[in-house]
């Protein structure tokens, strides 16, 4: 397989460009060859895909079998619109990396991948408008941008040569987000661990290397479509998460669950201070049959959560991103809230 990766040195991009490496496919990237070095043995290409004559140098060096796009989170609708342009005549198929926010139900209902989607235009430049910073709901400018970005490739390679795939939350080693290694250097320093919410709360997460397993896999056979690339619910609960945290660090701390509604009262920010607790009902209720139908394999939690703590151990540094200091509470607002669940 001749493989382009629109991406390709660091967490899901680096992850699908490893594991097309390991099938002995020739893989290219294109990046911009800030964010770190492409595998060895890869060709790399630097660029900005924004940039039209970088796009058109580019689409020189094909063809390709398939392109798969793990590296548009930033980019305007448009200038996915103007890549695909590009890349069409080089490339027979087209996997873009989407995600569940995409979907206008997300997350306050329950989601398969026959419900509406976000009104993102394909040739949309990012102008929505920003939420107002005590927002608690969807990310909608984020969703606008990946829905319109979808509707973008599918209207230049039509709908016999895309997939879209939609993850919701990925975790594993060399994550940027933050969310997974909060939790363990959190576990690390012990004590009594401030946990949220229900414990058995069934929760969603998949593994960077079980993504980009299926989106090789969609590279190397035709398998058009949508698909929710998230674990089936009922996969791991919180428990299961936070005590895997406790447990591959040491078993330096206990875990001490706090409800809800005490959580919301002391105005603790869903989703970042205490990472992937949200009480919004549709949150890990995503349906994922159909792509595990199409062959997606979803790996224990509790493996997701050593390796990255081993990725950690072993210096492991994701690439800088704003979003790393989003999420945590501060030690002071963690001891007061355990004070108050304790009277």
């Amino acid at each position: 397989m001749e493989i382009l990766v629109l991406g390709g040195t660091w967490f899901l991009g680096r992850a699908v460009a490893d594991g097309a490496m390991q099938r002995g496919w020739n893989v290219t990237v294109f990046n911009r060859g800030k964010s770190g070095m492409a595998p060895e043995g890869a060709r790399s290409v630097h660029g900005d895909r924004t940039v039209s004559t970088d796009l058109l140098r580019l689409a020189q060096q094909g063809p390709w079998d398939a392109v798969i796009d793990t590296s548009a989170s930033d980019l305007a609708p448009r200038d996915v619109l103007a890549g695909s342009r590009a890349l069409e005549p080089a490339a027979d198929k087209y996997i873009f990396i989407s995600t569940v926010n995409a979907y206008r139900g997300w997350p306050e209902e329950p989601l398969s991948e026959s419900s509406e989607l976000l009104d993102g235009p394909p040739d949309a430049d990012n102008d929505y408008g920003r939420l107002p910073d005590d927002w608690t709901g969807p990310d909608w400018y984020y969703g606008r941008q990946k829905a319109g970005a979808e509707r973008a490739v599918w209207s230049v390679f039509g709908s016999e040569r895309v997939s879209v795939l939609r993850p919701g939350i990925i975790l594993g080693p060399g994550e940027y987000v933050g969310r997974l290694p909060w939790w363990l250097r959190r576990a690390s320093r012990g004590g009594t661990i401030l946990a949220p919410g229900d414990p058995a709360q069934s929760i969603q997460p998949i593994d960077v290397r079980d993504v980009a397993e299926f989106a090789l896999d969609h590279a190397a056979t035709r398998m058009p479509g949508a698909f929710n690339v998230v674990a089936p619910i009922g996969h791991d609960t919180m428990s299961g998460l936070l005590s895997a945290c406790v447990e591959v660090t040491g078993r330096r701390g206990h875990l001490t669950w706090a409800p809800g509604d005490l959580l919301t009262a002391h105005q603790v920010k869903q989703w970042t201070e205490l990472p992937l607790w949200r009480t919004h009902a549709g949150t890990w209720s995503i349906d994922s049959a159909k792509a595990q139908a199409a062959g997606l394999r979803c790996r224990p939690l509790a493996e997701t959560v050593a390796a990255t703590w081993r990725w950690l151990e072993a210096g492991g540094a994701p690439v800088a991103h704003p979003r790393w200091d989003e999420h945590g509470i501060s030690p002071a607002k963690e001891a007061a809230i355990l004070a108050a669940l304790s009277a």
